[in-house]
């Protein structure tokens, strides 16, 4: 939908592109396999629990959630990339600045906010 109002035929990135969409049923589904891992990884749906101190549930499965997390958030930035990258080269001639749809708008504050703050997440649910 991005490059259609952006008139252009693809994204910057297709390779990328497919690898991120590829990487989210991945992480989906090593984040349900870890339920049955041992005694499954017993955090919760919040994920709220100690996750490597004795007081939660460490394991194995507590490590494969964590890592399908990782990957998620892989996903997430690799989209951001591309559609930051997309709607900076892409545009044609007179669709810059306050041009361009709102829409388009949301996604670039929403791609920025992404590259951001997913890397600090990922160091948090690592340590």
């Amino acid at each position: 939908l991005l490059p259609l109002m952006m008139g252009s035929m693809d994204m910057i990135f297709p390779r990328l592109n497919n690898l991120s969409f590829w990487f989210m049923p991945a992480s989906l589904y090593m984040l349900l396999s870890s339920m049955f891992i041992e005694n499954g990884s017993g955090t919760g749906w919040t994920l709220y629990p100690p996750l490597s101190s004795y007081n939660g549930h460490s394991g194995p499965a507590v490590d494969m959630s964590l890592f399908a997390l990782h990957l998620a958030g892989a996903s997430s930035i690799g989209g951001s990339i591309n559609f930051l990258t997309s709607i900076k080269n892409l545009p044609v001639e007179g669709m810059r600045g306050e041009r361009m749809v709102l829409f388009i708008w949301s996604m670039t504050v929403t791609a920025v906010l992404l590259v951001v703050s997913l890397p600090v997440l990922a160091g948090g649910i690592t340590m």
